[in-house]
């Protein structure tokens, strides 16, 4: 577990739109996590939004479809 678990996840969804495309359609930080777990990266809903708060960044989506804007480039 670690926070740069969720910078990796959130460099890969910043470069593979087809990546991110579940999580933006995630709405809770636990179901995020879930997946992410899934998906090979290891950290906590705590991990995350400490990580997400350092970044300044909302988990909440946006838009139609829905989209986050937490994603590093």
């Amino acid at each position: 577990m670690s926070k740069q678990s969720v910078e990796d996840l959130l460099e890969k969804g910043g470069s593979d739109k087809e990546f991110r495309i579940k999580y933006d359609n995630t709405m809770t930080k636990e179901k995020f996590v879930e997946y992410a777990i899934e998906d090979g990266f290891d950290f906590t809903v705590e991990e995350l939004t400490q990580v997400l708060r350092e970044n300044g960044d909302m988990f909440e989506s946006y838009g139609n479809p829905p989209k986050k804007s937490i994603w590093l480039k």
